[in-house]
């Protein structure tokens, strides 16, 4: 199973991508998704295949979801714990 798809990028949240199947575009991508999601950017489409090499994602599984849900939702990575506290405490002036 081979598809065309297009990614796009968040204008909301850092990091959050949605995959959908260049000629449906978003449109079986749900309205309060989409309005979480904010306006989307296109980043690029390309040709996913299983075999295809994703950085933080499986090939498979973004074909499965796009085939039954019409999209595919990558989350931002998990944060390290080092910077879950970086601001914690932090003076006023925001100079440390």
């Amino acid at each position: 199973m081979k598809k065309i798809c297009s990614v796009f990028r968040s204008s909301k949240k850092d990091e959050m991508y949605l995959y959908v199947d260049k000629t449906e575009k978003m449109t079986r991508v749900p309205d309060p998704l989409k309005e979480m999601f904010g306006a989307p950017v296109h980043v690029f489409d390309m040709l996913l295949t299983p075999e295809k090499e994703l950085s933080r994602v499986d090939a498979t599984q973004v074909l499965e979801d796009i085939r039954v849900k019409g999209y595919f939702l990558q989350m931002p990575p998990p944060k390290e714990d080092y910077l879950l506290n970086i601001h914690q405490d932090r003076p006023e002036t925001g100079v440390r």
